[in-house]
């Protein structure tokens, strides 16, 4: 394996592992579940799959690389479909927003939901 091929998987993996900090970070220091569904799924969806393809990067086409190849898509639309589960269905559970939100995209969506009931 190349030095380059080392360097650019280790700088991916770094990143990684920093994206995974800071959405832990979000998941303590954010006010509401919605804010720290947010940063959950973005960070740590975008910090695993960099760890992911750095594997990939480090290990090549073998077995351990495909497997790292196959496992980034699969969790980037599994992370954000949950996400977005998780978020709808706290809202129509009646978990309020944080005091600093300013915007409510699931009010209308509720609300005609409750009409059609």
């Amino acid at each position: 394996m190349s030095d380059i091929a080392i360097i650019i998987s280790t700088i991916l993996i770094a990143t990684g592992v920093l994206f995974n900090i800071f959405g832990c970070v979000g998941l303590l220091r954010l006010p509401d579940v919605y804010n720290r569904l947010q940063s959950a799924t973005k960070c740590v969806t975008l910090g695993t799959c960099s760890i992911l393809l750095g594997v990939l990067v480090r290990y090549g086409f073998i077995n351990t690389g495909i497997k790292a190849l196959v496992a980034i898509p699969l969790l980037f639309f599994t992370a954000t479909v949950a996400a977005h589960a998780l978020a709808r269905g706290s809202y129509k559970f009646g978990i309020k927003l944080g005091e600093k939100s300013i915007h409510d995209d699931y009010k209308d969506e509720h609300d005609q939901d409750k009409k059609g009931q």
